[in-house]
C-alpha cells in the first residue's frame, strides 16, 4: 500500500498519556505502552537475541510493549526469523517496505504506525543496549516529552569515524538555529505529542536528529555508553558506504543557510582576486591558466551546492509519498 505523508497514522494510533503541550509534569497511563521501533536490513545474526533482551527489560520492568521492525527491504533470513517469532510473541509487528528506503524514513513509518503513550527509535543491531529502556521511561514519566541519548563512549568504532562525526556534528550546530547534542544518535525516546508534531513537519529527506531537537517542548539527555555490534556488519562504513556523508550533507542543508552564504563570500572574494589579478598579471600564460581554473573550481562548487537546495525543494514540491509500505504482520486490520 503507498503511505501518505508522513503525518498519517494508522487509525488508533497516539494513546493519550502524555502532558500538553507547556505541561511541567505528565500523568503516566495506568497501564503505559511503550512503542520500539527497530528499523533494520539484514539483521538475522542479532534479532533473536535483541527481541530475548527488549522482552526481559520490559518484563522486568512491568511495561506493555510492541516492538515494531520496520524491515528495509532486507534479502537475508530476518523477515523469515521475525514472521516465526510474532507468532510465539503477538507484540512483535512488522512493516515491510517495498524498496530500500533508508533509515529516517523506515523510523518515521514506524512512529506513523505506533500506538504506545511513548515511542523509543534505536537501532537494531544492539548497540544500542535495551537495559537503558527503563531510565529513559522514568525520565519521561517525570515530565519530559524527549529523551534523547549521548554516547559517552562508543566500542568497535575507528577513532576517526568519531573525530569526523563530531566535526560533523559541531559544523551543523555552528551554522544552523537548532542546538543539536554533540554524539547524540537515533536512540530517543519520544512522547506521544512530540510523536505528533514531529509526523507533522512531513519532510522528504527527514533528518530527526536535527528535526527533534527543532521541536522544541521539554528535552532531557541520557548518558550511556554505546556497545559494539553483536552480530552481522555495519551498514554506515566510513569508507565502504556514502550514507555517513549524505546524513551529513542532509542535516547541514535541512537546519542552515550558511553554505549559501558562503558562495556568495566565495564569490564575492574570487571577484575581488580576479580585478586584482587582471591589473597585476601582466599576461602571463601560466598565471591565466591557473586563474582561469581557480574561477572554473569555485563556479562548480558553487552550483553543485545551490543545487542541492534545489533539490531538497523539488522532492518536498512534487509531493511523492515518503515510503511505500508493501504490508505489515502483526497490526490486525
Amino acid at each position: 500500500m503507498a503511505a501518505k505523508k508522513s503525518q498519517t497514522k494508522p487509525a488508533g494510533a497516539g494513546k493519550t498519556g502524555v502532558s500538553k503541550a507547556g505541561g511541567n509534569k505528565k500523568v503516566a497511563p495506568a497501564k503505559t505502552l511503550v512503542s520500539v521501533v527497530l528499523s533494520f536490513r539484514n539483521e538475522e545474526d542479532v534479532i533473536p537475541e535483541l527481541i530475548d533482551r527488549l522482552d526481559d527489560v520490559f518484563t522486568t520492568a512491568k511495561l506493555g510493549y510492541e516492538l515494531i521492525f520496520v524491515n528495509d527491504d532486507s534479502t537475508d533470513r530476518s523477515l523469515e526469523i521475525l514472521k516465526k517469532s510474532a507468532e510465539a510473541n503477538p507484540r512483535i509487528k512488522v512493516i515491510n517496505m517495498s524498496r530500500r528506503f533508508g533509515v529516517s524514513e523506515c523510523v518515521m513509518a514506524g512512529i506513523a504506525f505506533s500506538t504506545g503513550d511513548a515511542v523509543i527509535s534505536m537501532d537494531a543491531d544492539l548497540q544500542d543496549p535495551p537495559e537503558v529502556i527503563p531510565e529513559l521511561v522514568e525520565k519521561w514519566r517525570n515530565g519530559a516529552e524527549v529523551v534523547y541519548t549521548v554516547r559517552t563512549e562508543r566500542d568497535g568504532e575507528h577513532p576517526l569515524k568519531m573525530w569526523l562525526t563530531r566535526m560533523a556534528y559541531r559544523a551543523i550546530n555552528a551554522s544552523s538555529e537548532i542546538d543539536m547534542p554533540v554524539n547524540a544518535g537515533d536512540f530517543r525516546l519520544l512522547s506521544r505529542l512530540a510523536c505528533d508534531k514531529l509526523l507533522e513537519l512531513g519532510e522528504m529527506d527527514p533528518y530527526p536528529r536535527g528535526l527533534v531537537p527543532w521541536i522544541g517542548y521539554r528535552q532531557e539527555a541520557h548518558y550511556y555508553r554505546r556497545d559494539a555490534r553483536a552480530g552481522g556488519e555495519g551498514h554506515f562504513s566510513l569508507f565502504n558506504s556514502l550514507n555517513p556523508y549524505k546524513t551529513f550533507i542532509s542535516g547541514l542543508t535541512s537546519f542552515s543557510m550558511a553554505p549559501i552564504f558562503l558562495i556568495f563570500l566565495i564569490g564575492g572574494g574570487v571577484s575581488l582576486f580576479s580585478l586584482i589579478g587582471l591589473i597585476f598579471s601582466g599576461g602571463g600564460t601560466t598565471g591565466w591558466i591557473m586563474f582561469a581554473l581557480l574561477l572554473w573550481g569555485s563556479l562548480m562548487f558553487s552550483l553543485g551546492l545551490v543545487g542541492i537546495y534545489v533539490g531538497r525543494t523539488y522532492k518536498d514540491v512534487r509531493g511523492r509519498p515518503h515510503y511505500i509500505v508493501k504490508d505489515t504482520i502483526g497490526f490486525g486490520d
